[in-house]
């Protein structure tokens, strides 16, 4: 079975130490997830959308790294709302277990913080990419448009009078 396919958004000015234990984490033999991207600092913000939308192109789901200052992050912020533009399925996961993590100003208000553990972690990954298969599904399995049937042409109408008489 291949791995799950990761982008991560972080805040790099306090939260680097946290995406490299994330990253030794995906490099375990049995980890079932690999990172394939995460947040980095370009110059314009249009080249920064663009190269992000190509990267969500090639992964399975977003992991978002809560830590300390991640609600003062415009990055993060900016980074979660083309995620959430582009549908691609994530959560968020608190950084640091000893101290108040915050989330991105962009995060909905029902998008709960996940503990940190290798467990919670493999679950949630599970979870996240059955969410985002199932609502791909569901948009498949829709209703098509009601078809509206013809009446009867007229001429049958006119020969079922005829007939009456």
């Amino acid at each position: 079975m291949s791995k799950i396919r990761v982008f991560t958004c972080f805040d790099l000015e306090h939260d680097r130490d946290l995406y490299e234990l994330l990253l030794a984490q995906s490099l375990g033999p049995a980890s079932g997830f690999e990172i394939v991207g995460c947040s980095s600092a370009r110059g314009s913000s249009d080249l920064r959308d663009d190269a992000l939308r190509a990267s969500l192109e090639r992964v399975d789901e977003v992991i978002v790294i809560c830590g300390v200052h991640t609600s003062e992050s415009m990055r993060v912020s900016a980074e979660l709302g083309i995620v959430q533009e582009e549908e691609c399925p994530y959560f968020l996961l608190w950084g640091r277990r000893e101290l108040m993590c915050t989330k991105p100003i962009s995060a909905k208000n029902d998008d709960g913080i996940y503990s940190w553990t290798p467990q919670i972690l493999a679950d949630q990954l599970v979870v996240t990419m059955r969410r985002g298969n199932w609502q791909d599904g569901a948009a498949n399995m829709r209703r098509p448009a009601a078809v509206r049937r013809p009446s009867p042409a007229p001429a049958a109408a006119s020969a079922d009078a005829a007939r009456r008489t």
